[in-house]
Order: C-alpha cells, then structure tokens, then sequence
C-alpha cells in the first residue's frame, strides 16, 4: 500500500487491501467507494470538520480505515452513537470542534 496521508487519497483499491479483499468486482468496488464517503461523512460530522480539514493530519487516515472496516464486517448491523469503535472515538475526539462552546 502507498503511504496515504490524507483522507481523500483513500481509493476503493487501498481499501480493499487494506481490508485483505480478494478479487475486487465492479460492484464490490463500487461498494467500497460508498464505505470511503460514509466514513468521510461521518467523520466530518462527528468532528464537525470539512472534508479539506479531515485532509490536515493523517491520524484521520487511521480512523477512516478503522471506521471502514467495521463498516465493511459489519455492513448488516446497525450502528448508533453508543456502539462507536473507541479507537475511531479517540482519534475524532481530539479534534472534535463542534462540541465546544461557540462565542455569542
């Protein structure tokens, strides 16, 4: 795998070795780019950060893999807040903004 250091040069084919994907077909491909932007979006929202913010420290690269994998083992179970990888929390809190009070 080539040394990724920001969220958006993750591709469908980093993820599938990554996650020791066999043959990719088109449609699992596809699949895996899906998992790549849920995990973007979740991510961003979780933190509160954009898309270009996530790009400024590569620890968000580790936690987009993390978080991609569980998305990918557990694609048929459902997920809420209380049931979050504390690897993934731990990375995203350190850098969360929107939990922080706002000056008014």
């Amino acid at each position: 795998m080539n040394q990724i250091t920001k969220v958006s040069e993750v591709t469908a084919d980093d993820l599938a070795e990554y996650l020791r994907v066999g043959e990719v077909t088109a449609s699992e491909d596809g699949f895996l780019e899906t998992i790549i932007s849920a995990a973007t979006a979740y991510m961003s929202k979780y933190t509160g950060l954009t898309a270009a913010q996530l790009d400024e420290s590569k620890d968000f690269v580790v936690a987009l893999f993390v978080l991609a994998q569980d998305m990918y083992d557990n694609r048929a179970m459902y997920v809420d807040s209380s049931n979050v990888n504390q690897a993934v929390q731990s990375i995203l809190d350190m850098h969360s903004v929107n939990l922080l009070p706002s000056a008014v």
